[in-house]
């Protein structure tokens, strides 16, 4: 074998461990001579040349095959050496402008320095140097008796690791290929012994003495230091250590007294409460091991791990029992299920008080407790579709509780933030406890992000707190956290972002770790902006390994598998060993792993440092050094998937969806269409024979089949309904083909009142849609519960109305939040308009009264005609259309109401419907320039309100040609329908609503039947009548008309009586009404970021358009601080 050979394959072996993989092609350096024919190499020119080398490094090949396989392809190159880069990068699928290659080696039998032919006497070699342009290049320069390494790099790498491995690489590939040529090519050690003893013992010296002791003696001990200090504040509930120790003794001794002892699992289902903190208290106490189980999951769920874990007892409410499932009379669930204990049952309480309040000792139990024994049991999601349960001994507890939070003391408040089915939970509840501080427990309903979170906050002074990294993003100010003084995240990764914005000012850390290593692996804190967000150093008693597939440390600043051992590491998975023995796997740096056997789990639990030495749990994640010995998340291995906090196994969601009748295939991802908006996303091909018919309402029975069965933040944000799901060449699925969930709708109607559009818009803001209808579901759209608590914000901003949010998982709609709002506002106590008995004097409504006032003052007039212009083309039957309109006049009051004066004072005269008739003369119109003057005369009648209907109506037709239609006969031709109602009787909203109903009224008078439609509930004259009693006399001081005029008093107070504007001409002493129109167009773009302004504000858009003129007339002179508009 050539040198060259051996550095080449060298060089391979480097970068398949500094990338991670077993395939890798980098770039060498011909020397362009040898073909170029006799005295080429006595010619100056530039005869080198840049190809391509691709080594396959593993699948168990050899070193003597893969050196043979490196010589044979090295004389193929020799032979191509001419052949033009560009060649193989367009041969080679890697389309430009993506390099072919990122790493470069020239193997030289030259060096410039030293190693040249002898040199004149009096000449001196002061520099030479090369530049490349590629990140990593590597020059071997082979001297005839040595070599030298020169490596050139970009600024993140590090070149003297990079030289480090090249030689340790090289000096174990060729002692491998003297001794052991078959050894695997793969299995070629790259790193040094001083940076392998870094990276797997310095970095990992995290010994630390902890007491070999049990939760519940730990809790016993503080009670007994200080047991008048505050354990646990609940709203206005205070309960010291002393009085939190006696309530959990009792309940313990009760438990058992029903069977409960060390290795014995006991269900908790419970609401966070004060009695749910002594549960589990009381459960460790008697010796055994708590199953924490949020209430809020679907009764399907709870049953399959009561079922899975078969505790022997359940403790919960009479609330929660009933909703879950009901017990028998014997006190047993159904079937061989635990007993129910339900805890504020009358007759369990009055036998739990009076049990022996002392601290329990070993010989009150059914068995000593040890600190190996199971402390509690979390079921995480499972990729198979089934939860697995974690066993984790008290001996892991302790040791985690053994790394307090900075500043934590028993001056300390921390927040209970965790829903109590994660591990979290009991890391806060226990750390709280550890260090004498007190514990705030408040409703889940008062956790969510906004004033709940942060009245909490305030109300108890909390001090120490963990939240998820986008529970964290949702909090508005840093005022809301205020008394906060530590502040850690955990449970998803966390963004440069959140460290820029929350590492001033408190000590803000990252805590990782998955369930099966005891909430927590590692930590990193303080962290200050600009700090990288990285997830820190391995906490006391424990060992993380960044590995490759081989089980082998990766150099720094590699991507590896994240591996954990030591006191951290938990038994295994609850009754499920061959799961176990496949995450939990030994340990190659610490010694073999021991046998797996247990009464609750399935791995071994009997060393000193936590029962788990010999073993490390594979995690699944990808991270990786940095160069100070800290850990940097990169990302999950496999599909499993951390949701604003929550672990998720999209298989767990795909096995529910697989279930469903009408489901033929599924998969489920996680999208981030949007940068930090993670949504699961399933995708179904429904069952039968394809076509919309079969996914037809699959979407909504889905959602409903997978509410009942998986806890809310499992159910996907959305569901798209394919034909058939796309695949690659290969046959696998081709994810990056699945079409980005339509969240928006157009199918739903536009908003009708102010409150709507706002609404509308604010839902768009929120869930980054350009158009949202008012009854469009916001969880349909793609809203979860944090986007919910968002929206929530952004309405008590806008409306100043606190929402719950359960009342938007209760009306999902625009509509129904609108109506919600209504109830809940000031107008709230507003009674309905409803027909009710009339006075025989019908007085006029506020508006209507102002109208008929400027009507006497300035006589009949057109100034407040309400014209509707409609051109008709096609055949009409002109008797069907005047049949309509008497039946619109005849549907609607307010077009039938005269205003006649009975001793000066108007009223409202309703003229039966047979008595009114609006006529609709014919007329011919020979020019088209004779329509318009036609149009604008039949639009300025002056209406007599005391004596005429208030709508007229006229017909011209403009085929002179074509004879008039008679009745009953339907002509071809063009129409203008001209209709006209006195502002008193209309606005421009009614004249839609006219225009409907004619439509109805016509399309039924042509079919030869009346018009089928239902009575109006209520008439104007109805809302007449509210208003006055609503309203009141403006004279009553405790009205609310009086009221409102007070405060537009203050809000007009002092504005001007005349907007000063530039006119080019005098105004009038008496106004003549008259004016013009001048029309523009709005640019598309404007109108978009006219749109994108009012949604960020949180106004509609004639909100946006009335500040504009109102700025627009101010920059005209009307005044700099102060203008009124009519809207």
């Amino acid at each position: 074998m050539s040198p060259a050979t051996v550095f080449h394959t060298v060089w391979a072996r480097v970068l398949a461990s500094v990338s991670a993989r077993d395939d890798v092609v980098f770039g060498t350096v011909l020397f362009g001579r040898m073909n170029a024919g006799a005295g080429a190499d006595r010619v100056p020119g530039l005869f080198i040349n840049t190809l391509p080398v691709r080594a396959r490094t593993g699948s168990g090949i050899s070193v003597r095959d893969a050196m043979r396989s490196m010589q044979t392809q090295l004389a193929d190159l020799i032979v191509h050496e001419h052949a033009s880069l560009a060649v193989a990068q367009r041969a080679s699928g890697v389309h430009a402008p993506a390099p072919l290659f990122t790493a470069l080696l020239n193997y030289r039998h030259f060096f410039s320095g030293d190693w040249v032919a002898p040199r004149s006497h009096g000449t001196e070699i002061l520099g030479a140097w090369d530049r490349t342009n590629y990140p990593l290049a590597v020059s071997v320069d082979d001297s005839g008796y040595e070599f030298a390494f020169v490596v050139q790099v970009a600024a993140e790498i590090d070149p003297d690791l990079i030289t480090r491995l090249l030689h340790t690489t090289t000096e174990n590939l060729i002692s491998a290929l003297e001794q052991h040529p078959d050894t695997p090519l793969e299995h070629i050690d790259v790193l040094p012994a001083a940076e392998r003893r870094r990276i797997l013992t310095e970095w990992n010296d995290t010994a630390r003495p902890v007491p070999s002791t049990t939760l519940a003696d730990m809790f016993t001990a503080q009670a007994t230091r200080t047991p008048d200090a505050d354990a646990l504040a609940y709203e206005d509930m205070r309960l010291s250590y002393a009085e939190l120790e006696a309530r959990s003794n009792r309940l313990a001794r009760y438990l058992i007294t029903r069977g409960v002892g060390p290795e014995s699992l006991v269900a908790v289902v419970m609401d966070r409460s004060p009695d749910l903190i002594t549960a589990l208290l009381a459960v460790v106490k008697a010796g055994g091991a708590y199953l924490p189980i949020d209430p809020g999951q679907p009764a399907e769920r709870v049953a399959f791990m009561c079922a899975d874990a078969t505790p022997v007892a359940l403790l919960t409410t009479t609330a929660i029992a009933g909703r879950l499932r009901e017990p028998h009379a014997d006190g047993h669930g159904p079937g061989t299920g635990p007993r129910w204990i339900t805890l504020d049952d009358p007759v369990v309480r009055a036998t739990v008080a009076g049990q022996d309040s002392r601290a329990l000792t070993q010989a009150d139990r059914i068995a000593p407790l040890r600190p190996d024994h199971a402390a509690y049991v979390i079921y995480t999601s499972g990729s198979t579709g089934t939860p697995k349960g974690v066993v984790v001994p008290h001996a892991n507890a302790v040791n985690l509780m053994a790394d307090r939070w900075p500043d934590l003391d028993s001056d300390s408040r921390l927040l209970q933030f965790a829903s109590i089915g994660f591990d979290v939970a009991t890391w806060e509840i226990m750390m709280a406890f550890a260090a004498g501080a007190c514990l705030v427990v408040a409703p889940a309903e008062q956790l969510l992000p906004g004033a709940g979170l942060a009245g909490v906050v305030a109300r108890h002074a909390v001090t120490h707190m963990q939240l998820p990294p986008t529970v964290l993003g949702m909090v508005e100010t840093e005022a809301e956290l205020a008394s906060v003084r530590t502040l850690l995240v955990a449970g998803e990764a966390l963004g440069s972002e959140l460290v820029d914005r929350w590492g001033a000012g408190r000590w803000f850390g990252n805590a990782y770790g998955p369930t099966e290593i005891t909430v927590i692996a590692a930590s990193a804190g303080p962290l200050h902006p600009g700090d990288l967000p990285c997830i820190g150093r391995p906490l006391p008693n424990t060992s993380v390994y960044v590995l490759d597939e081989h089980l082998a440390p990766v150099p720094v600043g590699v991507v590896g598998d994240l591996y954990v051992s030591g006191a951290g590491v938990a038994r295994g998975y609850l009754n499920r060993p061959g799961l176990t023995a496949e995450r939990f796997v030994a340990d190659p740096f610490r010694g073999a792993a021991g046998p797996l056997s247990s009464s609750l789990a399935a791995g071994s639990h009997s060393q000193p440092d936590g029962g788990q030495a010999g073993r490390m749990y594979r995690t699944g994640d990808k991270v990786r050094w940095t160069a100070d010995g800290q850990l940097l998340y990169v990302g999950r291995a496999d599909d499993q998937v951390k949701i604003r906090g929550f672990r998720i196994e999209p298989g767990e969601v795909e096995a529910v969806l697989s279930g469903h009748d009408r489901v033929a295939q599924t998969v489920v991802i996680v999208r981030e269409d949007t940068p930090g908006d993670k949504r699961l996303t399933a995708y179904l091909v429904p069952a039968g024979d394809p076509g919309a018919a079969a996914g037809e309402g699959l979407e909504s029975e889905v959602r409903g089949y997978l509410a009942g069965r998986l806890p809310d933040y499992m159910v996907p944000s959305a569901i798209v309904v394919l034909e058939r799901l796309p695949l690659m060449v290969n046959g696998k699925l081709d994810r990056a083909a699945l079409p980005v969930p339509d969240y928006a709708s157009d199918a739903g109607r536009r908003p009708v009142t102010m409150r709507e559009e706002l609404l509308c818009s604010l839902f768009a803001q929120v869930l980054g849609l350009s158009r949202v209808g008012a009854e469009d579901d916001f969880f349909s759209l793609g809203g979860h519960s944090l986007l919910a608590v968002r929206l929530v914000s952004r309405i008590r901003a806008v409306f100043g109305a606190e929402v719950p949010v359960r009342t938007l998982f209760e009306t999902p709609t625009v509509a129904g939040l609108a109506a919600r709002l209504e109830q809940a506002g000031d107008d709230g106590a507003r009674p309905a308009v409803v027909a009710g008995p009339r006075p025989s004097v019908l007085p006029l409504s506020y508006a209507q009264r102002r109208l008929w006032f400027l009507d006497r003052l300035e006589g009949a007039s057109a100034l407040y005609n309400v014209p509707l212009v409609l051109r008709l083309s096609g055949r009409l039957d002109v008797a069907a259309l005047r049949a309509a309109l008497g039946d619109v006049v005849a549907r609607h009051e307010s077009l039938r109401t005269r205003f006649p004066e009975a001793e000066g004072e108007p009223y409202q005269e309703i003229v039966p419907a047979a008595e009114a008739s609006v006529a609709l003369p014919l007329i011919p119109v020979a020019a088209a320039d004779e329509l318009e003057a036609r149009i604008d005369r039949a639009s300025s009648h002056a209406f007599d309100a005391a004596a005429e209907l208030p709508v007229r109506a006229t017909l011209f037709a403009l085929d002179s040609d074509q004879p008039l239609p008679e009745d009953g006969m339907a002509v071809p031709g063009e129409f203008v329908l001209v209709l006209v109602v006195h502002h008193i009787a209309g606005d421009g909203w009614s004249m839609g609503l006219l225009w409907r109903d004619l439509s109805v009224a016509y399309a039924a008078r042509c079919a030869g039947r009346a018009p089928g439609w239902e009575p109006l509930p209520v008439q104007y004259a109805d809302y007449t009548l509210w208003q006055r009693k609503l309203l009141g006399e403006a004279a009553d001081p405790d009205g609310v008309l009086d009221g409102q005029l007070a405060y537009w008093r203050k809000a007009l107070a002092g504005s001007p009586e005349e907007l000063a504007l530039p006119v080019d001409r005098p105004r009038p002493a008496e106004a003549s009404h008259r004016g013009g129109m001048a029309g523009f167009q709005m640019p598309a773009e404007l109108h978009t970021e006219l749109a994108e302004l009012a949604r960020a504000e949180g106004v509609t858009m004639f909100m946006v358009w009335q500040a504009a003129v109102a700025v627009l007339l101010s920059r005209m002179g009307a005044g700099r601080t102060s203008s009124s508009v009519a809207r």
